[in-house]
Parts: C-alpha cells; sequence; structure tokens
C-alpha cells in the first residue's frame, strides 16, 4: 500500500503527498484530473477557490479560518 499524507493546514488547504500514479482524483463524473509529474498538491477547503478542486491562494485574501486541531474522542463516547 502506497504512503499516502494528507495534512490540514493552517487556515489554508488539504495538502496531499503520495508517490507519483499512487492515487486517483476523480471530479463528481468520475473523470481523473491530470496528476501527471505531482507527488503533492494542495486541495481548497476555503470555498473561494478559482482553480477547481486547487488551492490557489484564495484563503490568504478573503481571511477563511479553519478548524485545523484533530478532536480526541471523549472517553466512554462512540
Amino acid at each position: 500500500m502506497a504512503d499516502v499524507k494528507i495534512t490540514v493546514k493552517p487556515d489554508g488547504p488539504y495538502r496531499v503527498e503520495a508517490p507519483e500514479g499512487s492515487l486517483d482524483l476523480v471530479d463528481a463524473n468520475g473523470n481523473k484530473f491530470d496528476l501527471t509529474g505531482k507527488t503533492a498538491f494542495s486541495l481548497c477547503r476555503c470555498g473561494g477557490w478559482v482553480n477547481k478542486p486547487f488551492c490557489d491562494g484564495t484563503h490568504s485574501r478573503i481571511g477563511f479560518q479553519g478548524a485545523e486541531l484533530a478532536v480526541k474522542k471523549a472517553e466512554g463516547g462512540s
């Protein structure tokens, strides 16, 4: 299994890192985005992007604030 790492960047995009050719990114119709030569790319999460679904830096211009920290499961909870 390939090592894929997705990092939630502070007030920014999801950063995806994986060996070239080890994952597919598809649109709602199942069409693959061309990731040839890419071992890392950033996916927008602010909603103000221009180059869908990739981050274009809009988050910094619109003051996007995200919740970056993983929430620990409460003891005894499910």
